[in-house]
């Protein structure tokens, strides 16, 4: 918990346990409304970073191969994973930054994702947008080399620049 001065008004930040946080944003979502979360992890690294970036969440439509979604896995934990695999019922997740895969029921896609908001921006990256789609489509196709990408992106990469 802290605060922040903005325009001469003291803005409060709490944190608040996925447990309690993702069921309320769910309620809203389930009204019909879209809901902006901050990213909390590093599962979607490099494109998207902890506490640095947003994603816009809306009801779950049509599931596809590749789109981040937000779901719940092991029926206790919330994750925001792209699905890389679409077996009947059963879905496959993988983290851009992870290197295991996750699985659960189609039923456990809790949200769908929009877009993000990234690097502080206004301006919203659209999953159905090129720039997204040519990304995902690349990270998607690098999974062999995965492990050696994300070495670099996390030993080297970070020290040097700072995360993406």
């Amino acid at each position: 918990m802290g605060e922040i001065k903005h325009n001469k008004m003291k803005i409060r930040e709490v944190t608040v346990q996925n447990a309690v946080f993702i069921p309320a944003v769910l309620k809203f979502i389930e009204e019909g409304n879209t809901v902006t979360i901050p990213l909390k992890g590093f599962s979607m690294r490099p494109f998207l970073e902890d506490g640095r970036d947003k994603a816009l969440l809306t009801r779950v439509g049509e599931l596809h191969v590749g789109d981040p979604i937000l779901a719940l896995v092991d029926h206790k934990r919330y994750v925001l994973h792209r699905i890389v695999k679409i077996e009947g019922d059963n879905m496959t997740l993988l983290g851009d930054g992870n290197l295991r895969p996750e699985h659960c029921k189609t039923g456990d896609a809790v949200a769908a994702v929009v877009g993000f908001y990234r690097k502080g921006r206004t301006k919203l990256d659209p999953i159905n947008g090129r720039k997204w789609k040519t990304y995902s489509w690349t990270w998607m196709h690098l999974r062999p080399i995965r492990r050696w990408l994300l070495a670099f992106y996390r030993h080297l990469w970070i020290p040097v620049f700072g995360a993406a």
